[in-house]
């Protein structure tokens, strides 16, 4: 349930287009909906300003579909992240307008493309292997009223092609920066800029990167400062965390 719906629901009321005991009815799913296998959360909107996000990895093709359909009605825009094409598919039989972004593994279902902020979120990966989280955390951000820039594939193997891109990255108000293998680009780049870094670790790389524990440890040591780091793979918390700063 997002702001939006509950103010136009209160501004009924307080018009006495809408009787209270209907408004009460309207309500009656706050603070959450009990699905029997699942608690959809409605009152998260109203609390940070972004709906929940359905992480679709471990359940089922039609448990995700319930959930989403339960939450469309009073959501604007509902993400579904690490979903299979099979989920995919069992969703668009329910929601029709939901949309599938196959590298992101992303389901996205969009009433509404409204930009809250102008201020661009620039997403710079630093190789081609990158570009799944990078996506999703460009999707996460986009949906979340953001503009964002990617510049994908200017790793530190090619440093010329990150010194080509400076421009486009210094005009962004928030930098997320996505590697695998040692991890070294958010260190580069957090000694360029003066914005905010976001660093995402991927699990990227051959044996003794650890499934991405050596780009984590390297982000983590980082003698850049500035330079924040979230989970291993974990696009869409970064993409959460730059909407939160873009937007403040």
């Amino acid at each position: 349930m997002d702001r939006s719906y509950l103010k136009d629901i209160l501004d009924q009321v307080a018009k006495g287009e809408v009787p209270t005991s209907e408004a009460m009815e309207l309500l009656k799913d706050l603070p959450f909906r009990d699905l029997g296998f699942a608690n959809i959360d409605e009152h998260r909107n109203i609390r940070t300003g972004y709906p929940e996000t359905v992480y679709c990895e471990g359940k089922t093709p039609e448990q995700v579909a319930a959930i989403m359909d339960g939450m469309r009605g009073n959501n604007s825009n509902i993400l579904g992240t690490r979903a299979s094409k099979e989920v995919f598919d069992k969703v668009r039989e329910i929601i029709s307008e939901a949309e599938y972004h196959e590298a992101a593994r992303m389901i996205v279902v969009s009433k509404t493309n409204k930009v809250v902020s102008e201020k661009i979120i620039a997403v710079v990966t630093a190789g081609t292997s990158d570009i799944p989280v990078a996506e999703e955390a460009a999707i996460t951000a986009e949906m979340m009223g953001n503009r964002v820039e990617r510049i994908y594939d200017v790793g530190v193997a090619g440093i010329h092609r990150l010194f080509a891109r400076m421009d486009r990255i210094r005009a962004a108000n928030v930098i997320i920066v996505v590697a695998g293998m040692e991890g070294a680009l958010a260190s580069v780049v957090g000694g360029l800029v003066e914005k905010p870094i976001i660093a995402v670790p991927t699990s990227i790389g051959y044996g003794a990167s650890f499934g991405g524990i050596a780009a984590l440890l390297t982000m983590l040591n980082s003698c850049a400062t500035g330079v924040g780091v979230v989970n291993i793979d974990n696009g869409f918390g970064a993409g959460c965390l730059a909407s939160s700063i873009n937007q403040l």
